[in-house]
């Protein structure tokens, strides 16, 4: 992460306090290159200086991320399954997607998805992503709030507790959950090629 960046951060929270934490937060799920592990451990070492109490820091976090994340699931919600089976039924033959193939992800996520959106929320790389498809799949409000606020509070306490406990090495979250967070999206990547790959060659 760039310099400014984190000088951006910090100050932002220095200055705004608890809305300075809910700010970053919703800003983390518009532009991922806003780290959480970043903002959440500087609140901790800000805590552990006497400066924030820990509960609200916490609180601020969990609430300026479940504001980014509507964002996303709204965003599925108002493109809706109907047209993504439609442009996957009209483009998506240049990687093997087909509207049936949206079909399938659907069903999987209407069997998994209260599991998917907590479990997300606590895995570094995906835990605004799995927003989209939630409402995309038409996932009810009420137990995607619930189910995300349960994954975020319990991501959002243990990096808070962390920067307190690291002190002015709060930055050594972000360093070692950085690689981990390209790791993660890596794989995925990966698991949905040889997917697409195997659903290909099955379909022939």
């Amino acid at each position: 992460m760039s310099s400014a960046l984190a000088v951006w951060i910090t100050s932002t929270m220095q200055s705004l306090g608890y809305i300075g934490i809910g700010f970053l937060m919703f800003m983390e799920n518009l532009f991922p290159p806003i780290p959480s592990e970043l903002i959440m451990p500087l609140a901790g070492f800000t805590v552990s200086k006497g400066d924030m109490d820990f509960q609200y820091a916490v609180l601020a976090g969990v609430v300026g991320t479940i504001l980014g994340t509507l964002l996303w699931y709204y965003g599925g919600l108002l493109i809706g399954e109907k047209r993504i089976r439609e442009l996957a039924d009209r483009y998506g033959k240049w990687i093997g997607v087909t509207g049936q193939d949206i079909d399938k992800v659907n069903r999987w996520f209407y069997k998994h998805g209260t599991k998917a959106v907590l479990f997300g929320r606590l895995v570094p790389g995906i835990r605004t992503l799995i927003s989209l498809p939630a409402g995309l799949s038409g996932m009810r409000l009420m137990p995607f709030l619930v189910y995300s606020t349960i994954g975020t509070t319990i991501w959002t306490a243990a990096l808070t507790y962390v920067g307190y406990v690291l002190g002015d090495q709060y930055e050594l979250v972000d360093e070692y959950l950085a690689p981990v967070s390209k790791i993660v999206l890596g794989i995925l990547v990966i698991a949905f090629v040889v997917w697409l790959i195997r659903h290909r060659k099955a379909s022939q």
